[in-house]
């Protein structure tokens, strides 16, 4: 269930079909808006949460369904089983299926009535890819990765990216080692509208308050860090 009495779930319309998404809203109704995509547990409270926090910092937040084909609204959590289940739902996820549905998202967002700004992309391991991606293809304005797991094998895309990016590592997470994945994503950045962020102590997943990697000195500073991103990128002067 959302936090706020601003959250509700709606349909957006893409190429394959009707899919669901979350919007959270901001409390004064309008906003710049952000396409929050989530990790492999599908839209779940967490990320749920998470849209409502950034709706709270006044945005208007669109939460995307990536699994709605193989299982709409899937929600799970974080046990050995859930995680193996996460992965086969990703694993079945084809990146030809997902570009037309970030499209279709970004498409919607723009013609929300509550839109008064430009538009970001953000997202967590998964999603962060997905932010990546959003970022090479579909015109937005700035994205905040984090801990996106298999951007540095997707460089290619690296030359498409035209608007200012982040990418927020943690120092100890063994799935996207520093050297190489993170160093190689610093090189193919290098001189462009890019920030490379890694916290000290901070594992994969360090973001989410319901896993044993939670760290929230670095999910605090990484929030802080995107906020301040987003308002020099997204607000209309």
């Amino acid at each position: 269930m959302s936090g706020t009495m601003n959250g509700s779930w709606i349909d957006i319309k893409g190429k394959d079909g009707t899919f669901g998404a979350y919007l959270a809203l901001p409390p004064t109704g309008k906003g710049p808006g952000i396409v929050l995509f989530q990790e492999i547990f599908g839209v779940n409270r967490h990320i749920r949460a998470c849209a409502d926090q950034y709706a709270l910092d006044g945005y208007v937040v669109i939460a995307p369904d990536m699994f709605w084909r193989q299982k709409p609204r899937l929600e799970l959590g974080y046990t050995p089983g859930e995680i193996d289940t996460a992965r086969g739902y990703m694993t079945a996820s084809k990146p030809d299926e997902q570009l037309p549905d970030i499209a279709a998202t970004v498409a919607a967002l723009k013609a929300r009535p509550e839109m008064t700004g430009r538009i970001g992309a953000i997202g967590y391991c998964m999603g962060g890819r997905m932010a990546y991606f959003t970022a090479a293809t579909a015109g937005i304005d700035a994205a905040s990765c984090w801990y996106g797991g298999g951007i540095h094998d997707n460089l290619d895309r690296a030359a498409a990216v035209k608007c200012p990016i982040q990418f927020h590592y943690g120092e100890k997470d063994a799935m996207i080692p520093l050297d190489p994945a993170v160093e190689s994503v610093r090189k193919a950045f290098a001189g462009r509208p890019a920030e490379v962020h890694v916290y000290r102590n901070a594992d994969h997943g360090f973001n989410c308050w319901e896993r044993g990697t939670y760290y929230q000195p670095a999910a605090a500073l990484a929030h802080g860090r995107t906020l301040e991103f987003f308002a020099a990128h997204l607000s209309q002067a």
